[in-house]
């Protein structure tokens, strides 16, 4: 690499990277870098990062701009300090400090899809840096206890190259970024690959998004690695995912899998001609210590295997060890870390330590490296270590005597019913998962007269862990095996679902999920950006399954928010009350956001022609129902107003109230053309394949009528036809596919150069503007808490709203004041669509009940009176 001196901690793989020449070395959405690319985009950064070393902390997602950046600090000498983005830390919702303050980083880097954002505190280093340091990396802990790790290159280097050997990588393999990049299983996967001149695929979609799976297909993936959570998605998704792909290596790390899941994922592999290898790795070992070569998994599948080459493993006695032939679990080996960073002040520090005391026990079964527990006071749970010891005092300087344990599965909290002990179980979950990021279902409060002891005096976990699951199945059976995830999808969707749904798979649109996703907010607390299509079992298990009580004010996301503020200024611009025009074009855009979410997604679901029909029923069913009513009683609409077409077979006078509804033939008739073009198996496929480059097709398309480069039927009243105004969703639905700056600018720029001239009025197109440009670049707002209920409110009503209050106004205006009317109005939409909510879900109850009764006959007896029961109850 041109420009840059060599340094004695650089990793040889990376000071090396040129040597591979034009292979392909990582894929970022659709851009292909070559090892000489690289290199040239690493010299680069490190020139911005410049010559004096220095401490550097990294953050950022999976994407290339974080993987340049790391190269180039390890490459130029910098430490780095490779820390997770702000919104993955784990930290104390009423504690806003950044946990590297204590460190004082000389420089910080904020990496995201746009680019890089280096703040310089200084020119050179505060702090003494070893030579050999390389890189600062943070355990999987997720209290406060959460202890840095100090890593030479030469322990980068060496790791890299053993994992490659171990797992036989070639040139020819691909992985992609199925974990965070700054965990350290996720980076050593990267410098694996990087190390024999293979490829990296990068993305932050979860294996539960098809997105995933379509860079898995597109870029011909080779190597998979998972830790225990990312099995049990895709276990959900379907493991048929795997056998349809080309990947040939799948790799098990980051906690321990049942050994029935172990063998049944190893058969599985065998069977569909691609290996599962089972490792065991600690950060403080650099990433991975053992490997358990897939011939071997099938047989042993207890075990984690053989050491790393140029490591090894030996027992040393322990306490508490459970039987002869067992102990703690000392590795040696290159890899070992120099040592713990605790302060700054340990930057300076050389090697501290040369054999890793692992604080697991083990034994050997047939030479293969089993564990059989913990000595140190550590749980792991979906992927986090949890120091217990930390949990205790966190509940301790609330005045809670607790004891805690836990296995892979739950996280055990004895407390005594004593007044000095004891405190509500609901409050304490709160505590521990304040300072603890796993979900509440995780964790289970044991009460008792007194905590269970050994002779010895000791806590006697083994009790408390037995209880805790005894505790944890009867509030399962509580249930009547029924999910409230699933109780909430069949309440907003009206489908039976199963374990296995998402809400995209059962017919969720951009009506229903404004619902859903105030109900699941209420339940579950924050959301992730993918929930809509995560399984019914995974929300369940992996998010916090109540909201955590946060100082913070609450987020929500920016359609919701639009739809609301379009139709409260849609409603009182009509009234005359306000004068904010446009939110009807704004309401457009969401619409296309939201088809691009949640139909498009649901693309090669089998029903999708039901699917579509349904999604175009819940609009125009009540719609044509209400106008055909008012055409009736009241006059003023034509069979075309009923029939949702007014807009072209409707005079262009807007004499009467014919054209009141435009908005919903716009919707409605876009529906129906877009069921049938994804109809069109190719067309189907070249947006599965190219989701930004096909939405902008749409938006050019759509930009000729806009323009009238291409012109038909009477140019009056262009703003409320179809074809004139299909622009404003087709923005829409690009903003939903854009996912790097550079994509953003560009649907940004088609908005800004799309609305301007378009109604003759400049405010109303400057609020278009913004509606769309922040549709595009702002994922979510803060909302009061006060406000939030209401607001996603207005937002899951706002097609009743729209439907009812052309009738509504009129009549309350002539018994209050405007302001008043106003409020009326907006409240009747409410109401309507809150009754005819509970007249959907009441329909259902009846159907499910009337179901359920004439299964009945066919069930056990001794079963039936439970059953019976949990029917009425629910």
């Amino acid at each position: 690499m041109s420009g840059i001196l060599d340094n004695k901690s650089t990793p040889a793989f990376i000071a090396d990277l040129g040597r591979h020449g034009d292979r392909l070395a990582l894929v970022a959405g659709d851009r292909s870098v070559s090892y000489t690319e690289l290199v040239e985009m690493v010299d680069e950064a490190a020139f911005e990062l410049g010559a004096p070393r220095r401490l550097i902390t990294v953050s950022g997602g999976n994407d290339l701009e974080l993987v340049v950046t790391h190269l180039a600090a390890l490459r130029s000498g910098h430490v780095e300090m490779l820390i997770p983005s702000h919104a993955d830390r784990p930290t104390d919702p009423t504690d806003p400090t950044d946990p590297t303050d204590p460190y004082d980083p000389d420089v910080v880097v904020t990496v995201n899809s746009s680019g890089r954002r280096i703040v310089e505190h200084r020119s050179a280093s505060a702090h003494r840096l070893h030579p050999d340091l390389a890189l600062v990396l943070g355990t999987s802990g997720s209290t406060g206890s959460v202890r840095r790790v100090r890593l030479s290159g030469r322990n980068l280097h060496s790791n890299a190259v053993a994992i490659a050997h171990a797992l036989e990588l070639g040139s020819d393999d691909r992985a992609i970024t199925s974990l965070p990049l700054h965990y350290c299983y996720g980076l050593s996967v990267l410098h694996s690959h990087l190390a024999v001149g293979a490829s990296v695929v990068l993305t932050d979609a979860s294996v539960v998004d098809p997105c995933f799976w379509r860079s898995v297909d597109d870029h011909h993936v080779t190597t998979l690695a998972g830790v225990p959570h990312t099995f049990r998605l895709l276990d959900h998704v379907g493991m048929a995912r795997l056998d349809h792909s080309t990947i040939r290596l799948v790799t098990q790390a980051g906690g321990r899998m049942h050994p029935d899941d172990v063998r049944r994922h190893a058969v599985a592999a065998r069977q569909a001609g691609r290996r599962f290898v089972v490792m065991y790795g600690q950060t403080e070992a650099t990433a991975r210590m053992a490997v358990l070569p897939a011939e071997l998994v099938e047989s042993h599948p207890h075990c984690v295997g053989l050491a790393m080459p140029g490591g090894s493993f030996e027992l040393v006695p322990h306490p508490d060890a459970p039987e002869a032939g067992t102990g703690e679990i000392v590795y040696r080996g290159p890899n070992v870390m120099m040592g713990y960073a605790d302060a700054a002040s340990d930057l300076s520090v050389g090697h501290t330590i040369d054999v890793l005391h692992t604080g697991d026990l083990g034994r050997f079964d047939d030479g293969l490296l089993r564990i059989v527990g913990r000595a140190s006071r550590f749980v792991k749970l979906f992927g986090e270590r949890i120091d217990l010891e930390a949990v205790e005092q966190v509940l301790q300087g609330r005045g809670i005597v607790a004891s805690c344990c836990g296995d892979d599965e739950i996280l055990a909290v004895a407390v005594t019913r004593s007044p000095e002990g004891g405190s509500a179980p609901d409050r304490i979950v709160d505590l521990v998962t304040s300072h603890v990021r796993i979900p509440r279902r995780a964790v289970v409060v044991v009460r008792c007269d007194e905590l269970p002891r050994l002779s010895s005096g000791k806590p006697d976990t083994v009790t408390v862990v037995r209880q805790a699951h005894e505790l944890a199945h009867d509030a399962v059976d509580a249930l009547g095996g029924d999910t409230s995830v699933a109780q909430i999808f069949t309440h907003v969707l009206g489908r039976a679902v199963g374990p296995t749904d998402t809400f995209v798979s059962l017919g969720g649109d951009s009506l229903s999920y404004v619902e859903a996703s105030i109900r699941l907010e209420q339940l579950l607390g924050a959301l992730p950006p993918d929930w809509h299509l995560a399984p019914v079992s995974t929300l369940q298990a992996t998010v916090v399954a109540e909201p955590i009580r946060s100082r913070r004010t609450p987020r929500m996301e920016t359609g919701v928010v639009l739809r609301a503020a379009a139709i409260v200024t849609v409603v009182g611009t009509h009234m005359g009350v306000i004068w904010v025009r446009g939110g009807a074009h704004v309401l457009l855009a969401v619409a296309g956001f939201n088809f691009a979410r949640f139909q498009l997604t649901a693309a090669e679901v089998p029903d999708r022609v039901r699917r579509s029909a349904r999604s175009i029923a819940r609009i125009a069913v009540p719609a044509s129902l209400w106008i055909g009513a008012q055409m009736v009683l009241v006059g003023g609409y034509s069979v075309g107003a009923a029939l949702l077409v007014n807009n072209y077979v409707g005079s262009s006078w807007r004499t009467d109230a014919r054209w009141n509804y435009w908005y919903l033939d716009v919707v409605v008739q876009l529906s129906v053309v877009l069921a049938i073009v994804f109809s069109i198996g190719p067309l189907r496929r070249c947006e599965r394949r190219r989701p930004f480059t096909f939405a902008m097709a749409v938006v050019a398309i759509t930009s000729l009528l806009r323009f009238e480069v291409v012109q038909f039927g009477d140019p009056y009243n262009a703003m409320f036809r179809t074809h004139t105004v299909a622009w404003c969703f087709a923005i829409g639905w690009a903003a939903a596919r854009a996912r790097t700056g550079v994509q953003r600018c560009i649907v940004s720029a088609a908005a800004l150069l799309a609305a301007p001239g378009f109604f003759g009025d400049p405010s109303r197109e400057r609020i278009v503007m913004a509606g769309m440009v922040a549709l595009v670049w702002i994922a979510t707002v803060p909302v009061p808490r006060v406000l939030h209920r209401t607001i996603g409110a207005l937002a899951g009503a706002s097609m009743y709203i729209y439907l009812v209050h052309w009738h509504t106004w009129p009549l309350l205006l002539q018994v209050m004041s405007p302001w008043l009317a106003f409020a009326g109005t907006l409240v009747v939409g409410l109401a309507v669509a809150a009754a005819i909510s509970w007249l959907s879900s009441t329909l259902i109850a009846v159907s499910a009940r009337a179901s359920a009764g004439r299964s009945l006959g066919r069930i056990p007896s001794v079963h039936r009176t439970r059953i019976e029961a949990t029917l009425r109850r629910s």
